[in-house]
């Protein structure tokens, strides 16, 4: 089966940025989960890929074509996306949204989407200017899960959600990769959404892939240690992958298969292995 999207060696260079050589793949079936601070290169990968913006080097397949191809364009039915900021003209509203994508897509659903608008409690006849953020990402995601697309590309779509409306869209997402031609591409800065649904996880930090790797692999991987600034400088080097201090001496994220047996590991999670990562720290 084909990966959904495969990248390599991609780079783009504005002032004060670049985005450095990454590879990255997105086999069939999955989610991922694309992670990193505000500036990494997340919103910008994303563009690369859509070809919304011009890359400098690399190449990117998306659904087996490149997306720089003169049949691009039709693959582009296949891709549901939902962006940071959901833009719609101002004076429409759901109803006026749906009959435009009507034209817009040739596997619309208006039952599926009409569906999804009562799920997600949207007025439809609200007009989009009078939205909260929150509204206008459901409204996003609703289109994005209403064309068959075999391809959802998702840049903070839970951002600005209370807790509850979170969850009920990532089972929402969790159902829609249950047929094994469909996968996601889910970039957000709340890392425990991604703990929750990703099977894959990519770590961006100012422009670099830090990490990619499967997230199960990971939280095997990984373990926090609490011990004395002697214990720590006696650990093997490459044990050790990042340190703060703590009011009885230091915590560390940590290797499991590389530290000794007698040292006393907690489990950890996403999040602390990604800040972790993120600020290093010293042995000293």
């Amino acid at each position: 089966m084909l990966n959904a999207i495969e990248i390599k060696g991609l780079m783009k260079e504005y002032p004060g940025f670049r985005l450095d050589g990454l590879d990255l793949t997105l086999p069939s079936g999955s989610i991922m989960g694309l992670v990193g601070e505000n500036g990494a290169g997340k919103s910008t990968t994303i563009k690369l890929i859509m070809n919304a913006a011009r890359r400098d080097g690399g190449t990117v397949s998306v659904l087996g074509t490149d997306n720089q191809s003169a049949t691009f364009a039709a693959v582009k039915e296949n891709i549901g996306v939902v962006l940071d900021e959901a833009y719609y003209p101002e004076v429409l509203n759901a109803k006026d949204v749906g009959r435009i994508m009507a034209d817009t897509y040739r596997s619309w659903e208006p039952d599926t989407f009409a569906d999804y608008i009562q799920r997600f409690g949207l007025p439809r006849d609200k007009a989009f200017k009078d939205f909260s953020r929150g509204m206008k990402m459901k409204l996003a995601i609703a289109v994005a899960l209403s064309h068959q697309a075999k391809l959802l590309i998702l840049d903070e779509a839970t951002s600005g959600l209370d807790p509850m409306v979170r969850d009920e869209i990532l089972d929402i997402f969790n159902e829609y990769t249950r047929q094994e031609d469909r996968s996601i591409l889910l970039s957000s800065h709340i890392v425990s959404d991604l703990e929750k649904i990703c099977d894959y996880i990519a770590f961006l930090h100012k422009g670099k892939l830090v990490l990619y790797e499967e997230k199960d692999r990971l939280l095997e991987e990984y373990a926090l240690a609490r011990l004395s600034h002697q214990r720590l400088a006696d650990l093997p080097e490459d044990s050790v992958v990042g340190v703060e201090n703590d009011p009885y001496g230091v915590r560390a994220l940590v290797r499991r298969d590389m530290v000794p047996h007698d040292l006393p590991l907690e489990h950890t999670n996403l999040e602390d292995i990604i800040l972790f990562l993120a600020k290093g720290g010293t042995r000293k």
